[in-house]
């Protein structure tokens, strides 16, 4: 597949192309989609019924099996922009273009929800639903960053242009991920330490617990895979109906210059 910006002016295998992305999420969004839903009922069992409460923190230590996974799926969403963004910086890859795009909408989605379910677990633990702590306020800034990428794909017609400067913002995202991830450790925060990705790379829970976790990573991770698939089709399809209107406006123009031409 050409992913060169050439692509925008040539339109050289673009039917090709567009036909095998919308074969391709046809097929796989309905082997993702069953999966994620199927996965998604599992963890809400798994989550509110076969998990025991935890020892300091009660029944709402449940809402983790939600929080940590969607935690993760932002994460990944920020890193597939972050170097879908290098990309498009260094190659002017077109493909890498949509693909950091539709990444970041589901990882402002994701981050949002990260921001929503910490605020629950905050209420429930703090008796506050936000206060300014290092990992909320990093984390806030990570949203915030988010849709300013998306903001800026919004605000430009050029697509050469929207591309390399939604790329630079979408670069600052790794940074800020290792801010958000780091603050527990830098700052003194109200956030708990990591239960996972320690630096000792002993988890802080076990049976159930740890393997309800776990797969509450895996669901969400198909599941950003789904909605990741979806925009991005809708993404590409976008894309090439772009280049065949601006293929039939050159043709247009190309016409009316050789019959004024001839009548001349």
């Amino acid at each position: 597949m050409t992913t060169d910006t050439t692509d925008r002016t040539t339109g050289q295998g673009s039917a090709g192309e567009a036909d095998g992305a919308l074969r391709v999420a046809t097929t796989g969004s309905r082997v993702l989609g069953i999966a994620s839903l199927v996965g998604l009922a599992i963890l809400l069992y798994c989550a509110f019924v076969w998990t025991p409460p935890e020892a300091t923190q009660g029944d709402a230590v449940r809402l983790l099996y939600l929080h940590v996974p969607v935690v993760t799926a932002a994460y990944v969403g920020c890193f597939v922009t972050f170097v879908g963004s290098i990309f498009v910086l260094w190659k002017r890859s077109v493909w890498w273009d949509l693909v950091a795009a539709s990444s970041a909408e589901v990882a402002a989605l994701f981050t949002a929800l990260t921001l929503a379910t910490g605020m629950i677990w905050g209420r429930s633990t703090w008796g506050v639903y936000w206060v300014w702590d290092a990992r909320l306020t990093s984390t806030a800034m990570l949203f915030l960053l988010l849709l300013g990428y998306l903001a800026m794909r919004a605000s430009s017609v050029d697509p050469d242009l929207r591309a390399r400067r939604s790329a630079w913002l979408g670069v600052l995202l790794l940074p800020n991920m290792v801010l958000v991830h780091q603050s527990v450790e830098w700052w003194r925060s109200l956030h708990q330490a990591p239960t996972l990705f320690r630096d000792n790379l002993n988890p802080t829970i076990d049976g159930s617990m740890l393997t309800t976790l776990v797969f509450g990573m895996f669901v969400f991770g198909v599941l950003f895979a789904w909605l990741v698939l979806h925009r991005f089709r809708v993404a590409w399809l976008r894309d090439q109906a772009a280049e065949v209107g601006l293929r039939q406006a050159l043709a247009e123009r190309r016409a009316e210059a050789r019959a004024v031409g001839v009548v001349s």
